[in-house]
């Protein structure tokens, strides 16, 4: 037989009943529709954790891939790839159109000429990964993983799409000859650094014939990256560290300086030198050679 509890009044002094009661034996038994909520919220976050998970198994992509051919194109335009691991898997060609690649291993995969435009590759492992000639237009790939793990190599993006990207990530030393950053903002936001500043780092970088017209690389890490001709037409420059770097040949009409390390950097035949900005508030200009 079950017996209610007595009531009590709670804190404000209203009358209040635990959501309980006791059999003859003295032992607690649950109210029926507490367990019935418990069991529903449970079963919630099955179904949620279901719903995150990625559209395909990595073996289920291969085989796509497989099916595809060496002349056709996987489709994977749309779709949820988030967070499982497509290392070393040839995706030349696959069409990753607004994909969810967020937190997945890309290691020493390729990549070569895909099309990834509006894709998010937040958190992706690019150790490796063969990016060249890529459409990222668009995408976002901010906390890019690039170091650590067995492989040592940055992945490669010479020649590849970028333009309106959103980009943070540790890339020294990173193959970007050729690629198109146009009006692609690599800055660092200053609203978001609540746990220190992240920087984009492209020390020692390749970016020679590379075209970032109208790109935003405010507070950047370019000590001695190669920007020979490059076209930095109207592009953002503001506390760039430039110390050492090479803009031989480029293109820097209306490019704003202000506040750019420029210890060591050289600007031999440069264009557009008289119509850029902010060289009169450039730190060490005095330092650059001409």
């Amino acid at each position: 037989m079950l017996h209610d509890p007595p009531s009590f009044p709670d804190k404000h002094g209203s009358i209040s009943r635990p959501r309980a009661t006791h059999d003859d034996a003295g032992a607690i038994v649950p109210d029926p529709p507490r367990l019935l909520r418990i069991l529903l919220a449970s079963l919630v976050i099955a179904a949620s954790r279901f719903c995150l998970a990625a559209d395909f198994t990595p073996d289920q992509v291969r085989q796509m891939l497989s099916d595809a051919g060496a002349a056709g194109t996987a489709d994977f335009a749309g779709k949820d790839l988030s967070d499982i691991d497509l290392s070393q898997i040839d995706f030349k060609r696959a069409d990753l159109s607004g994909a969810n690649l967020f937190a997945s291993r890309l290691v020493s995969s390729n990549l070569a000429r895909a099309r990834l435009v509006r894709a998010n590759l937040n958190g992706c492992w690019l150790m490796g990964t063969n990016l060249a000639g890529a459409d990222l237009s668009g995408s976002s790939m901010l906390g890019l993983v690039t170091r650590g793990g067995q492989v040592k190599e940055m992945p490669s993006l010479a020649g590849a799409n970028l333009s309106g990207v959103r980009m943070i990530a540790d890339l020294p030393g990173v193959d970007l000859r050729g690629a198109d950053l146009s009006d692609a903002n690599l800055a660092v936001d200053i609203r978001n650094q609540g746990m220190g500043q992240m920087r984009m780092d492209l020390a020692g970088a390749n970016l020679a014939g590379a075209n970032l017209r109208g790109a935003n690389l405010g507070r950047s890490l370019m000590t001695f990256a190669n920007l020979s001709g490059a076209d930095l037409t109207g592009a953002n420059l503001y506390r760039v560290d430039f110390s050492g770097a090479n803009f031989t040949g480029a293109t820097i009409t209306g490019a704003d300086f202000t506040e750019a390390d420029l210890n060591g950097a050289i600007f031999k035949d440069v264009r557009g030198i008289d119509a850029a900005k902010g060289l009169d508030k450039a730190i060490n200009r005095d330092r650059a050679v001409y």
